[in-house]
């Protein structure tokens, strides 16, 4: 070891505990602990050079021999570097020899089948990658950079962190390592990488020595607003907390060993003297470095060398300095070997109480604890429970690692102007589950003066109504915000998916809430329902109207003329049709379902035979006048209501299998419209519609092609023609509505529907009717039996009147 006052609080640390323990009458009693302690000045051969003297007795190592026979070797404590503990390992490993260490954090010290004698009270670098990824998702940072240093602690680790990183979701911007066979450590070229990266926080696993060369190129290139995450082996460094860092490292946050208390030692650590402690020698250097005076051998140096040297008298006082020996408010690495020692005095006490024949060994034999093997003594050791001063027990698990606790420490600038190391919370693996990671957000300074949690990722948050999609080549933190589809939402920040809304939901604007859907049907709130309900109301009055004036010209010749009764059942059946458009509108229920269509179709079907009854009439009539007709008894009456009767029930017929067959219902249409429930009339059967309305159309065409024939009949008021011209109207706005129809979505299909049925029964009202009642009413002259017969035509023309 070194001869740094750290090194020499952890040198008096052992010491104390040998005491302490051999002053406890409750522990080992009747038998006193010793120890040895070797300076391997962190050189590795001295380091299994001394190994291996411990394992021979001697002052100088004779491999597989044990010489000092009275005082059984019963651990080794060390090594605090990972590496010079994995070699000493392999060596104590072979012999089974308890091994324990008080610094060495390498995950790969945690392999049984190579290191089956390895212990330590300091936790895995396992644990702390785990504590790092909480921290660092705890603070929101998905994008982070790494440094270590090429060793086995340094890619270790950053290894273990890594795939932490990424399992919990986060990325990693970059990884770079620290050269220790370049003299500038490859700090320009790290630097570089930090300074251009989009990353804030930057985690570094690394000894001190190391990030120094780091920490000044950092200062040389100027580099800024970032923040760097301490792994334990520097977290807590006196050594960087000079002037020239202050700005640097304020709100540097990072893992560190877990700060014990060690009741007395500060008493005992002031106590010590030159002249009576063990290590004289050792104490001497220490207590000259101390005080800065020299302990004078030789009393005849010149005068020259007095003046210059102060002279080391043996007095002075340890409680006047105040420095990193004496200071015990930052127990971490001297704890950890007061608690190896203590460990190790537990599991011998454990062997010598056995009883006889309850041991743990063959036929329930025990170990003297003179004489025990070193594998005898590994056997406790693997089991020992150990109650510490601050309540907490430790133990080792299958893999020699005790429980995990780490505090959290923030380097803060304090109000003397320097930076302070505060707890600011802990990292405790056998807390409860949840319980686990805590820390205070509002005890964490960011650099000087800052308060706000700095934010480091690669891409910002996607809001509300936004998911995350990758970006080709890059890592997944990576990303861009896409709007949901049409009919989903996410409602929580980064949704990497979006999830469609309920069948009865749409988004809102921002697509990050479901709402009801509204309803959508003709109703007569609607400026467009209201318009053809109006419409339909008043248009069904003119047929009213014109029959109440036919009623009261019904003698007239033009009235008589144009068949009196068909005229006024038609003119009632125009009326219906007009009032049938009232049914389709307001909220669709299942009665209006059932009616409607088949209401429109028979109404229509009554309307359209009167025509064609009519149309066939006015020519069975002008061939019944000729000499010799035998067309003459189809003119009754009765013809034309049997003629009538059966159009009608055709159409009945086929809406009655209709409804009997595959009949309307109500139903809730999201596919029409997006984000809309459309309330509609499902036809049930769309084949039986179109049937209906070909029906219809059928008997239209019939009257059309019937009437076009017989347009040029000799007499001055054809009927025929008029007829033309309301089944071709009539014609052409059904044969429109189909496309039409088609096209049209939610209300507005039905909407077409009923502008077909308004403008097909306007059609049959001016072309059949118009004409007739501007007659009678603005050209009485032309009501007249000689008007319609015609004076200048010699074929006489029999009107009858029924």
């Amino acid at each position: 070891m070194s001869f740094g006052f750290e090194n020499c609080q952890r040198m008096q640390a052992m010491r104390f505990a040998v005491m302490e323990i051999n002053h406890n009458p409750g522990l080992l009693p009747n038998i006193t602990l010793g120890f040895e302690i070797h300076d391997s000045c962190t050189v590795l051969q001295r380091a299994i050079a001394g190994t291996l003297q411990l394992l021979t007795g001697l002052g100088q190592s004779l491999p597989n021999y044990r010489c000092r026979q009275n005082t059984p070797l019963a651990a080794i404590i060390g090594h605090s570097i990972s590496t010079y503990s994995m070699l000493i390992a392999h060596i104590l490993g072979l012999y089974r020899y308890p091994q324990i260490s008080h610094f060495s954090t390498s995950s790969l010290l945690s392999d049984r089948t190579q290191f089956n004698s390895f212990f330590r009270t300091v936790p895995s670098d396992t644990f702390q990658s785990q504590g790092l990824t909480q921290l660092l998702i705890y603070f929101g940072w998905t994008w982070v950079g790494l440094v270590a240093i090429d060793n086995d602690y340094g890619q270790e680790a950053i290894q273990l962190i890594k795939n932490e990183i990424l399992k919990a979701g986060a990325c990693v911007a970059f990884t770079e390592n620290i050269l220790r066979n370049r003299r500038d450590r490859n700090a320009p070229h790290i630097v570089r990488v930090i300074k251009e990266s989009t990353a804030k926080v930057v985690i570094f696993f690394t000894t001190v020595p190391s990030l120094v060369p780091i920490l000044e190129e950092i200062l040389k290139q100027n580099v800024s607003g970032k923040i760097w995450v301490a792994s334990e082996s520097w977290a807590t460094s006196p050594l960087l907390l000079v002037d020239k860092y202050i700005t640097l490292l304020s709100g540097t946050v990072g893992f560190a060993l877990y700060r014990g208390t060690i009741p007395n030692f500060k008493y005992f650590l002031n106590g010590i003297h030159p002249s009576t402690s063990l290590g004289a020698e050792w104490v001497k250097i220490f207590w000259e470095q101390a005080f800065g005076c020299k302990f004078l051998v030789d009393k005849n140096l010149t005068v020259s060398n007095e003046s210059s040297i102060k002279e080391c008298t043996g007095s002075e006082n340890l409680e006047t300095l105040q420095n990193d020996y004496n200071d015990i408010s930052n127990l971490r690495v001297t704890y950890n070997i007061y608690i190896a020692v203590h460990v190790i005095a537990k599991a011998l006490h454990d062997l010598s109480m056995c009883t006889k024949g309850n041991g743990p060994f063959a036929n329930g034999t025990c170990a003297d604890v003179w004489k025990f093997k070193p594998w005898q003594l590994l056997h406790y050791m693997k089991r020992v429970h150990l109650r510490m001063s601050s309540g907490r027990e430790l133990f080792f698990n299958e893999n020699g690692d005790p429980p995990a606790l780490y505090d959290i420490v923030n380097w803060q600038l304090g109000p003397d102007g320097r930076i302070r190391q505060v707890t600011v919370g802990s990292y405790d693996t056998a807390a409860e589950s949840g319980n686990d990671f805590t820390i205070d957000t509002n005890a964490v300074q960011w650099g000087i003066g800052k308060k706000q949690i700095p934010i480091s990722v690669c891409s910002d948050s996607c809001s509300p109504g936004y998911r995350k999609s990758s970006i080709s080549g890059k890592p997944a933190c990576c990303f861009q915000c896409v709007l949901c589809p049409q009919g989903e939402i996410s409602n929580q920040t980064d949704s990497v998916d979006c999830s469609k809304c309920p069948w009865d939901m749409w988004p809102n604007l921002q697509r990050d809430v479901c709402m009801p859907k509204p309803h959508e049907f003709l109703s007569y709130e609607d400026s467009l329902g209201t318009t053809l309900a109006v419409a339909s109301v008043s248009s069904s009055f003119v047929p009213i109207v014109i029959f109440v004036l036919f009623i009261r010209y019904k003698t007239t010749p033009i009235v008589r003329a144009n068949n009196y009764s068909l005229s006024c059942l038609l003119l009632i059946s125009l009326s219906l049709c007009f009032l049938c458009a009232l049914i389709f509108i307001g909220q669709p229920q299942l009665l209006k379902c059932l009616l409607r269509q088949v209401t429109f179709g028979i109404v229509f079907a009554l309307g359209v035979s009167c025509i064609l009854t009519k149309t066939i009439m006015v020519v069975l009539a002008f061939n019944a006048t000729k000499p010799g007709s035998s067309l003459k008894k189809w003119t009754r009456p009765l013809v034309y209501y049997y003629s009538v009767v059966i159009c009608v029930v055709i159409q009945t017929f086929i809406c009655i299998l209709w409804l009997l067959l595959k009949p309307p219902f109500v139903e809730d249409n999201t596919q029409i419209k997006s984000g809309i429930i459309v309330i509609q009339c499902n036809e049930g059967s769309p084949f039986a519609f179109w049937c209906m309305l070909g029906y219809l159309g059928l008997l239209a065409t019939i009257s059309f092609i019937v009437a076009f024939f017989a347009r040029r009949l000799p007499d001055s008021f054809n009927e025929a023609k008029f007829i033309t011209f309301s089944m071709l109207a009539f014609l052409s706005v059904w044969l429109s509505y189909i496309p039409a129809s088609l096209s049209a979505r939610g209300m507005y299909t039905v909407a077409m529907e009923l502008f077909a049925i308004l403008s097909s029964s306007w059609a049959l009202v001016i072309c059949m009717f118009v004409p007739k009642c501007f007659i009678i009413l603005f050209q009485p002259h032309m009501n007249s039996k000689e008007h319609i017969m015609g004076k200048e035509r010699n074929v006489p023309i029999k009107v009858k009147s029924f």
